[in-house]
């Protein structure tokens, strides 16, 4: 009798269980429909929204949500960032509610411009640096190199090559991209999720600090305001310069899609410039938006270097306000260029 009773106790809660997680759950009825061609539309043009209602539901009213942002069905993209987003709509019908999400992806409206450059100077540059990241500050030019157990940072006379201050990381670091503001230097490392601040006059250690959605350290740079942070994706992330929390992010896309592979980069007069990882080339992005605007081609480059078993690709690019000039060098390059960009 006890165990009649038992059984019949776990199967009365298991309908109760079973009822209970299928109240409320329903198949869904609508679905999201847009003039976006194969999910993707380009930022000229407006997006249009509609709802499939598949059991005919007498429909109250729609909201929608691109990226967390309430939109109306017909939305112009012109001020949007470009890049895959998440499209909601919530839809009430009949004293209910039902949520639906598709994803669209916004594309640039124009193909990126092509530019060419003329040498200006050549410069040495320590053959053995594997270059991850380039900047001036004060006409002096502050470098990070990667490759563990080889890592380091460094202050460099960049007319003479001169090494004038140097500091090695742990051999568990990889060293990457670095950007400094404020007469601090911030310094990347590649997979252990950290990065460090130091003092820009005596190379002290200040602090540390940790990723957060980024899962890896590429390149850095920044606009006195906002410190810019690649993890080799699509992504740029903005830093907060005071906490170092990565509170928003562009994706880079040109009219076709998606750049992958954003390495070093460099604020240029309103632009991010962004050497693209095995391409000797340059990405020149809009960063109200992540749209490449522009490209370099500096291939012909690497062959005016020494050519050794050890060459790399291009990966460095400085801006010296100083001269209004860029730099630019490889992954164990013996030379550093100073150039001007023109169109091709």
């Amino acid at each position: 009798m006890k165990t009649i009773n038992y059984l019949t106790i776990i199967f009365l809660a298991l309908v109760v269980i079973s009822c209970g997680s299928n109240s409320g759950l329903k198949k869904n009825d609508f679905s999201i429909e847009t003039n976006a061609e194969k999910g993707n539309i380009s930022i000229d043009e407006t997006l249009t929204l509609a709802i499939k209602n598949k059991k005919k539901y007498t429909i109250d009213s729609v909201s929608y949500l691109l990226n967390g942002n309430k939109i109306n069905n017909n939305f112009n993209l012109k001020d949007f960032k470009l890049g895959k987003h998440k499209l909601d709509a919530t839809v009430y019908y009949e004293g209910e509610k039902q949520t639906t999400t598709t994803a669209v992806t916004i594309l640039n409206n124009e193909l990126p411009q092509v530019y060419t450059y003329k040498i200006i100077n050549e410069y040495p540059h320590d053959i053995t640096s594997y270059t991850q990241g380039l900047e001036f500050h004060n006409d002096t030019l502050y470098e990070s190199t990667g490759q563990l157990k080889e890592s380091k940072l460094r202050k460099i006379d960049y007319k003479t090559g001169t090494v004038l201050k140097n500091i090695n990381l742990a051999d568990e670091y990889f060293g990457e991209g670095l950007t400094i503001l404020n007469n601090k230097i911030y310094q990347l490392t590649w997979q252990k999720g950290t990065g460090f601040v130091y003092d820009v006059n005596t190379f002290e250690k200040i602090s540390s600090f940790k990723y957060g959605k980024s899962k890896e350290g590429w390149g850095l740079c920044n606009n006195n305001n906002t410190i810019y942070k690649s993890d080799g994706t699509e992504k740029i992330w903005l830093l907060n310069p005071e906490t170092l929390v990565e509170e928003d992010y562009i994706q880079v896309y040109t009219n076709k899609g998606k750049i992958i592979g954003i390495n070093e980069m460099e604020w240029i007069n309103g632009k991010i410039y962004a050497n693209r990882y095995q391409k000797d080339g340059v990405a020149i992005i809009n960063p109200k938006n992540g749209a490449v605007i522009g490209v370099v081609d500096f291939k012909p480059l690497k062959k005016l270097v020494t050519q050794h078993e050890g060459l790399d690709v291009l990966n460095g690019i400085a801006y010296n306000p100083k001269t209004n000039t860029i730099f630019v060098t490889g992954k164990r390059w013996d030379k550093l260029f100073e150039v001007e960009i023109i169109e091709k």
